[in-house]
């Protein structure tokens, strides 16, 4: 039977955004237009959460294969039960993600080889995805490696990892490419020159960039801003390519580069994004819903009625401290009480409290099949941060959701930080308002949680990797694999899988033309 869906290379995977968004792309008539035909990822804990999630979507369609997805999730049977159960489709999801890690730029004989099995095996449309690693684009890789004066940048292979992109263009040939970035690719420099013109011009003729005759070249496309000749796309700001992920009903002000390449003969011009009805998406709209959870406390011993206890002290004394500046009944408004008998972790989920979540990303978010939560687990902070957490949390409650600077914070709460009081570490606390879009959520979430406080005072803790989840978009049943710190890392190194759906529909669009 002939396929005619779209075949999709996903490069640099990581735990799958990109992906995820793709194939969720449908016909009017529910049926799926692109398939995933590989994922290349090195990381070995975002490679395990990219099989499973491609066994998950193998079996979507099987309901009682479905309820053992969820067993799997919930604990209940082992990955290798599931993969047992269901031989055709493992086999399927481990054959896409390649069985094992590979690495772009070191395993490329057996990478290339597979690809152009895949190629020469399909008769339709093709579309490459992806986003190069970005630690020598992004600003803080970059404010790092200026401190060190062994530093070069023209010795720095990242700065050249899209040239692995470029060579499967190369092997590929696809009708579109989709390219991913941080927004510091505009800014990056190698030889005090910026590298994104060149990158531009070799993407726009990736035959000339890798000497593979016979290869077309490309028009390179914002998805944001409208060129003024289509037909020959020729952009005149650098920022024209730049995606401000809040304006697409996306709840996190996520900046980055996504490139959208339409190879020449293809005559279509491709639609931009459009902008969402529904500005901001806030923080507490996305995950107020979620079970109510402590933090917990690091090095001590850590109990539930200890750490209510510690909070209790806490709140009594923020509100002695508060005092000073707010009237008491302002802060009695704020229903400060402390909470007890919470949970560090909860997978049970109430499917009687009310979501807040509004469409489309209701429908996109919830699972009701589900009944549970996933990857919702806090971690522990020491106590005087849980004093900090609870102060910059009131005060943003008290000041429309502003995050307090070091200069906000009472003398009793300064953290012995040399630098504290010359600001240069002004916003080392910064909490996600409940009333507005979260600030991006990064991989640095993994290293600690400063910078990712809940909006709850009474909780003194910062996001779970679910929370993050649903701040990137990623489906309630999309699970995580490897600990907690690598689970954060893949959530916040990822594209935002409700944009890459929008991405989608408009190459999906495309190509139908």
């Amino acid at each position: 039977m002939k396929n005619n869906k779209i075949l999709v290379i996903d490069l640099f995977a990581g735990p799958g955004g990109l992906g995820e968004g793709f194939s969720s792309c449908q016909t009017s008539t529910g049926e799926a237009v692109f398939q995933i035909g590989v994922s290349i990822e090195k990381d070995p804990s975002a490679h395990r959460t990219l099989t499973t999630r491609a066994l998950f979507r193998k079996l979507a369609n099987n309901p009682e294969a479905k309820k053992d997805y969820y067993h799997y999730v919930q604990g209940k049977i082992t990955q290798e039960q599931l993969f047992e159960k269901y031989p055709a489709e493992s086999a399927l999801a481990l054959e896409e993600t390649l069985k094992a890690p590979q690495t772009l730029g070191e395993d490329n004989s057996f990478i290339h080889e597979k690809i152009k099995e895949l190629v020469e095996h399909h008769e339709g449309a093709k579309v490459v995805i992806g986003g190069p690693p970005c630690q020598a684009y992004s600003l803080a890789g970059r404010s790092r490696n200026a401190g060190n004066k062994e530093y070069k940048a023209e010795e720095d292979h990242r700065h050249f990892l899209y040239k692995e992109y470029l060579k499967v263009l190369s092997i590929a040939k696809p009708e579109v490419f989709v390219m991913e970035n941080v927004r510091g690719i505009l800014s990056a420099k190698v030889n005090n020159k910026l590298i994104f013109p060149d990158i531009l011009k070799d993407l726009r003729n990736p035959g000339a960039a890798t000497n593979t005759p016979d290869m077309s070249e490309y028009k390179i496309y914002s998805l944001v801003t409208k060129a003024d000749d289509p037909a020959h796309p020729d952009y005149k700001n650098l920022s024209d390519f730049l995606i401000r992920s809040e304006r697409y009903g996306i709840p996190q002000a996520r900046h980055r580069v996504i490139l959208l390449g339409v190879r020449n003969d293809i005559k279509a011009i491709p639609d931009i994004l459009t902008r969402s009805e529904h500005y901001p998406v806030t923080v507490k709209s996305i995950i107020n819903d979620l079970p109510v959870l402590r933090s917990g406390l690091s090095k001590q011993k850590d109990t539930e009625e200890l750490w209510a206890k510690t909070i209790s002290l806490h709140i009594t004394r923020l509100k002695k401290l508060l005092e000073k500046q707010y009237d008491q009944d302002v802060l009695a408004s704020l229903k400060l009480e402390p909470r007890r008998e919470l949970p560090r972790e909860s997978s049970q989920y109430d499917d009687k409290k009310i979501t807040s979540i509004e469409e489309p990303l209701k429908s996109w978010l919830l699972d009701n099949k589900l009944q549970c939560v996933l990857n919702h687990e806090t971690r522990g902070h020491i106590e005087s941060d849980l004093l900090r957490y609870s102060f910059c949390a009131i005060y943003a409650l008290l000041n429309n959701g502003t995050s307090p600077k070091s200069r906000d914070f009472p003398a009793e709460l300064a953290p012995m930080h040399a630098n504290w009081q010359t600001g240069s570490h002004a916003d080392r606390f910064r909490v996600q308002s409940a009333e507005n879009f979260a600030t991006t959520i990064t991989s640095h979430i993994s290293k600690d949680g400063h910078y990712f406080i809940h909006y709850d005072p009474t909780q003194c803790r910062s996001l779970t990797v679910r929370e993050a989840a649903r701040l990137q978009t990623f489906p309630d049943n999309y699970y995580f694999e490897g600990n907690r710190t690598q689970q954060y890392v893949q959530v916040g190194n990822a594209v935002p899988p409700f944009l890459a759906k929008q991405i989608g529909e408009i190459v999906m669009k495309l190509l139908y033309k």
